[in-house]
């Protein structure tokens, strides 16, 4: 009788071993065995995912990948996971997700079908759209106004493919060349080498802001397409997206979101001590009301 109890307990123990074992997988097992964490970041998106004055690594999506990490601290019932911090660029952002050097994405990245066949975003965190920004001497208002001329935008992003796209279909015959980042691009019309750049509106109020001479910029009116932007994960790993979309989507049912919100967009940022003053849109107010990963611009509008 004991020895078939023992007999009894080896199977039944040794029937749950695979079980277990196929618990964790993707990312969130990388995550447990290792211990660790990498957030992609970026140098000068502010006030999304920057360097600030002290060289810290701070921002808005910054943030909310903190509260991310929170979650899957506790998910995985781990004391403690070492964040270690990896820099990304618009062009690199999606090969260094894809080929598991970075584990999240923190920044200003849009969500769209295209980019959904590469990579998976969590619930969007922001809704911006796509704009230029011009010096007000110039007197340009619309996109037509930039016919034959150098504009810029900035490597990897959807913005010089949305304005490649315009200056096909409107004939346009603009120069479009392409900076390696935000704060590059920004100093290309600034020293004159390009009349207008085209960029997340968000990020350019920022840019704008912090420049030498506020001023003497001024953003287009009219918005060429919309961007939700979203954190950025490795595609097919269900389990990880689930708690990944569940601090997100806890942040904004309890309100903490508004608060994470106000300290980036309604007060004093880094380095320069400036406030953007960019109240919440109705678009993104619907995301905290019902949350989405939704990279279908029309589902903003």
């Amino acid at each position: 009788m004991h020895l078939k109890l023992i007999s009894a307990l080896v199977a039944t123990s040794l029937g749950a071993a695979p079980a277990l074992a196929q618990e964790l997988t993707g990312t969130l097992k990388k995550i447990k065995d290792t211990g660790t964490i990498t957030l992609g970041h970026r140098d000068s998106s502010i006030p999304f995912s920057y360097y600030d004055d002290k060289q810290q690594v701070v921002g808005y999506a910054m943030d909310i990948c903190a509260k991310i990490v929170d979650a899957i601290k506790t998910n995985l019932k781990l004391p403690k996971i070492d964040v270690k911090l990896n820099p990304v660029t618009s062009a690199t952002r999606i090969p260094l997700m894809a080929n598991g050097t970075i584990d999240l994405e923190c920044g200003s990245t849009t969500n769209n079908l295209e980019r959904q066949k590469q990579v998976a975003f969590t619930i969007t965190h922001f809704v911006t759209a796509n704009r230029f920004v011009s010096k007000k001497s110039s007197k340009f208002k619309t996109v037509n106004d930039l016919k034959g001329k150098t504009v810029v935008s900035t490597s990897g992003t959807t913005n010089i493919k949305n304005a490649t796209e315009i200056n096909v279909e409107k004939k346009l015959g603009m120069n479009i060349i392409a900076a390696k980042d935000h704060a590059e691009s920004f100093l290309t019309v600034e020293t004159g080498r390009a009349v207008a750049f085209f960029m997340d509106d968000i990020l350019l109020y920022s840019l704008v802001a912090n420049s030498k001479n506020p001023s003497e910029w001024v953003i287009s009116a009219d918005a060429l397409t919309v961007e939700p932007y979203g954190i950025m994960l490795r595609r097919d790993d269900p389990a990880f997206k689930k708690v990944v979309d569940g601090a997100v989507t806890a942040l904004y049912k309890s309100g903490e979101i508004n608060k994470i919100y106000e300290k980036w967009f309604l007060k004093a940022v880094p380095p320069k001590g400036i406030n953007l003053n960019v109240p919440m849109s109705a678009p993104f107010k619907k995301v905290v009301a019902k949350p989405t990963d939704s990279g279908d611009a029309k589902d903003y509008q």
